[in-house]
């Protein structure tokens, strides 16, 4: 049996949602220990929300520094390889015994990041396309302007993207601020996208 579409599909919206629903609960509409059950669940379903919002900021955070530590390291390795390279000893048996010999990537996805662009379709609605090259999709996070943390919706691996959800006030402008990530190998890599900022008209 398909299940009824008046609940809202995004966490974020279903857990206002479900304050609103509760608030409006009367004694004669539900017994208290119903209520009890419903608003205990409620508090269970907002924290968890709140470390799943936690874990995606620290994911994000923690995919940033691991692509600078990578950076770092490449770039001492580059220069090291240059330098091997510039000797009047230097050979290729060696440069193939260090590793260092081969043709470069064209596109190294480590120090990439995907291209966004965006268009408001009204009420919520705004498609998302963004770069994909040789990687295997991206990850694409959002900022609403009454988050504190970016939220991640979705891996997506063809574009466009469209994000489906409602306003969070209907009738009134939203601003989204949107970025994204390669994946490669069921892992993040190279940089985040600059962010794509859309005002979502009503």
């Amino acid at each position: 049996m398909a299940k009824s579409t008046f609940i809202p599909q995004s966490d974020h919206d279903f857990l206002i949602w479900m304050e609103h629903f509760i608030a409006n609960l009367t004694p004669d509409l539900s017994t208290a220990a119903d209520l009890a059950a419903l608003k205990a669940a409620f508090e269970v379903f907002s924290s968890k929300i709140t470390q799943s919002t936690a874990a995606a900021a620290s994911a994000k955070q923690a995919t940033a520094e691991k692509n600078d530590s990578r950076d770092n390291s490449e770039s001492l390795i580059r220069a090291m390889a240059k330098q091997i390279k510039a000797r009047n000893d230097y050979t290729e048996g060696l440069g193939a015994q260090l590793g260092i010999v081969g043709p470069e990537h064209l596109f190294d996805l480590t120090t990439a990041h995907p291209d966004l662009t965006g268009i408001d379709q009204t009420a919520g609605r705004v498609i998302i396309y963004f770069t994909k090259v040789n990687s295997d999709g991206v990850n694409i996070y959002c900022q609403r302007e009454y988050d504190t943390d970016w939220v991640l919706l979705i891996r997506a691996t063809t574009s466009p993207y469209i994000d489906n959800r409602p306003l969070l006030q209907i009738g009134k402008p939203e601003l989204r601020r949107y970025t994204a990530v390669y994946m490669l190998k069921d892992q993040e890599i190279g940089q985040f996208s600059d962010d794509l900022v859309i005002t979502c008209a009503p």
